[in-house]
């Protein structure tokens, strides 16, 4: 039973950090960076309730003590009723000096056009917000999966240098027998250590770079790797349309509404307006306490004839837009030839991976011959030691392009938005 539980509580470790791409992908999800851009999704919200929130009444409450220097009417008196008050003086008249009220206020746009314009503008910058947070998040998987194919390359590099430092090592045995027997001068041996001793600062070289690639991935997901993760591409891009451009294309969409509304606040706007009021005072014919209350409700219609500052907020609303229009035009060119290379890349690496194994099998197969020949002492040491470092720089040749095709791929992907969940397995 002891035997049975040693192998799985040795192997839990290396279980524990078997990690997934999705897991990555999901760990990204939560860490802060992607919570902020979320977070900008949700004040895009705020603001296009905040806009919609004007077309709701407000209404108010106040209170209010007033002085004035002669007396004056607590409300506005018909002459039918000012009459009878005039002669009979018991009749307290609703005037005074001092006077406090107390009522409330309401207020209401009938029609702004403004107003419903600029919450279709806030609706495109709130879709911009939202197209932005999804590219965001792309571009970060996009460094995932870049970050784990260099780090696929680093780990199959140092494999590969630890399988020439084994074929070295196996020549040097083979060598220092025949150094003790005299057959061969020590010479040899000081040349296949030195050899040696260059695997070990390459192995020592790739060991920083992994370090600086595995901290890249945990700061996107919180997850430190020990390996890298495996990973196959399961769906081919759909290049139809540059999505990243999506956040700037809404811009300008709110940009021309940000325009219209400033042209449509010298339209008329039609406004609700009322008050109510009860107001309490000492009559100032005989002193006696009264109060009153007063109400109105006003439909008005409001028309701007001359507002230079508005004007000029007009001029800048234009220039505003241009601007936003020529960038998305300088990114469309830039972009074109941008995707344009990297498509043709992508095909050129294609090619040169088959031409890379091939390569590599064949510097493989005269490797060993070298090595025949070597013990044969039918080549030297430099010309043996020139063909393990072929096939070590050619094994490096093919496990970097796997790497630049993968993030060539994602260059592609983020570009044109493409669902990298989906592409990457």
């Amino acid at each position: 039973m002891k035997k049975r539980i040693v192998p799985v509580i040795l192997a839990l470790p290396l279980l524990l950090q078997a990690h997934t791409m999705q897991q990555l992908f999901d760990a990204l999800k939560k860490q802060p960076q992607t919570k902020e851009d979320t977070l900008l999704v949700k004040e895009a919200d705020t603001a296009l309730k905040s806009t919609y929130a004007k077309l709701y009444p407000s209404v108010g409450a106040f209170a209010r003590y007033d002085y004035y220097t002669t007396e004056t009417g607590l409300l506005p008196v018909p002459p039918n009723k000012m009459f009878p008050m005039i002669k009979n003086p018991d009749i307290p008249q609703p005037f005074s000096k001092r006077i406090a009220r107390v009522g409330l206020s309401i207020g209401m746009p009938v029609f702004v056009k403004s107003i419903f314009t600029y919450a279709k503008k806030t609706e495109a910058l709130r879709a911009s917000a939202d197209a932005a947070r999804k590219i965001n998040l792309l571009k970060n998987e996009a460094i995932i999966v870049g970050a784990n194919a260099s780090l696929q390359y680093l780990e199959a590099m140092r494999k590969a240098l630890l399988q020439k430092k084994a074929s070295l090592q196996k020549t040097r045995s083979f060598i220092d027998m025949k150094v003790k027997s005299g057959r061969t001068p020590a010479s040899a041996l000081f040349k296949i250590d030195d050899a040696l001793s260059q695997i070990d600062i390459s192995l020592n070289d790739i060991a920083l770079q992994k370090t600086k690639t595995i901290q890249t991935i945990q700061t996107l997901t919180g997850i430190r790797l020990l390996h890298p993760v495996s990973m196959k591409e399961t769906k081919a891009l759909d290049t139809r349309t540059m999505g990243i451009l999506e956040p700037l294309h809404k811009k300008i969409t709110a940009e021309r509404l940000d325009l219209k509304a400033q042209k449509e606040k010298l339209y008329p706007a039609l406004q609700l307006e009322g008050s109510y009021a009860k107001s309490y005072a000492k009559a100032y014919n005989n002193d006696k306490h009264i109060d009153e209350h007063y109400g109105n409700i006003a439909l008005v219609l409001k028309m701007p004839l001359l507002d230079k500052p508005q004007h000029t907020e007009i001029e800048k609303s234009r220039l505003k837009l241009q601007k936003a229009r020529l960038a998305l035009a300088r990114q469309e060119t830039s972009l074109t030839a941008q995707t344009e290379a990297l498509q043709r890349s992508l095909k050129l690496f294609d090619h040169s991976l088959a031409l890379y194994r091939r390569s590599v099998k064949e510097k493989q197969r005269l490797l060993d011959i070298a090595k025949v020949s070597y013990k044969a002492k039918r080549i030297t040491t430099e010309e043996y030691l020139r063909y393990e470092d072929d096939l070590a720089a050619q094994k490096a040749k093919l496990y970097r392009t796997q790497a630049q095709k993968w993030q060539t791929l994602m260059q592609l992907a983020v570009i044109y938005t493409n669902n990298i969940e989906e592409i990457v397995q």
